[in-house]
């Protein structure tokens, strides 16, 4: 009991030498730091792991697991998967289809690595954009558009499996910086 007793003096006194720490004038406030994650090598597409061994490196399996293995590959290439997107427009009035093709094109300028969509569901023309696998990507993405396209929104869609390359992505770590009071 002593020992939990003095453990906790010496982290709240060591806690209060940290704040005592911060010059006058400054207070620590939270900063992010984003980190790229490393991109997936674009080499390696549409190759197996039997192609890319080293030499003098042998396989021993049964073809029939190799031809399994390559069934189910074949057969998720056109795979429907339930993804996110944002739809920066949604309108039916009568200048929708113009004000659709507006749109599309000037987030294709503003946005050349992002795929784009425009579609008509009557009444609706729609434009959404970005094929993110999980919500956490879509909301990372939506911050950046939303300064473009104030209106913009995340919609949950089915289209088919988007590729694993992602420039984009990055790892979100926060630490605690000096500012300067006013």
């Amino acid at each position: 009991m002593k020992r939990l007793l003095i453990a906790l003096l010496v982290l709240f006194s060591l806690s209060a030498r940290a704040q005592q720490a911060v010059p006058p004038g400054y207070v620590l406030v939270d900063s992010l730091v984003f980190t790229p994650l490393a991109a997936v090598d674009s080499t390696l597409e549409g190759s197996t792991i039997f192609n890319v061994l080293p030499d003098g490196v042998e396989v021993r399996q049964s073809g029939t697991i190799r031809n399994a293995v390559e069934t189910r590959i074949r057969s998720n290439r056109g795979k429907m998967v339930n993804g996110y997107r944002i739809r920066i427009f949604f309108d039916n009035s009568q200048s929708a289809r113009t004000a659709s093709e507006a749109a599309l094109y000037r987030f294709k300028v503003l946005n050349p690595g992002i795929s784009a969509y425009r579609s008509f569901s009557s009444p609706y023309f729609r434009v959404t954009v970005g094929d993110y696998r999980n919500k956490s990507e879509a909301l990372a993405a939506l911050g950046a558009i939303k300064q473009q396209f104030p209106s913009a929104f995340i919609v949950q869609e089915r289209f088919k499996y988007p590729a694993m390359e992602n420039r984009s992505a990055y790892r979100v770590d926060t630490l605690k910086v000096l500012k300067k009071v006013n």
